[in-house]
């Protein structure tokens, strides 16, 4: 039980990173999922608070999952770009 709810908080947090970073509209639920959860992975390895990842559920956890997802999809954009601007 505590997979799907990891999963649907992975993917609720990554469809709000891409509403704020304008991606939206070029991927879907599962990749959603996936920038949640890798997003939320990398705010655990940069700061030393909670993230999704691990089992707690407080509100600072979700803020840092939130943003690792945001500049996850900001790094994904500048390699898709090509070059920064």
């Amino acid at each position: 039980m505590n997979l799907i709810i990891w999963l649907v908080i992975g993917g609720v947090i990554g469809w709000l990173a891409s509403i704020v970073m304008r991606t939206d509209a070029q991927q879907g639920i599962f990749l959603n999922i996936i920038v949640g959860i890798v997003g939320a992975f990398l705010a655990g390895l940069v700061l030393s608070g909670g993230t999704i990842n691990n089992s707690d559920f407080s509100l600072s956890s979700l803020i840092a999952s939130f943003i690792g997802a945001v500049v996850l999809l900001a790094i994904v954009n500048l390699f898709r770009r090509g070059s920064v601007r």
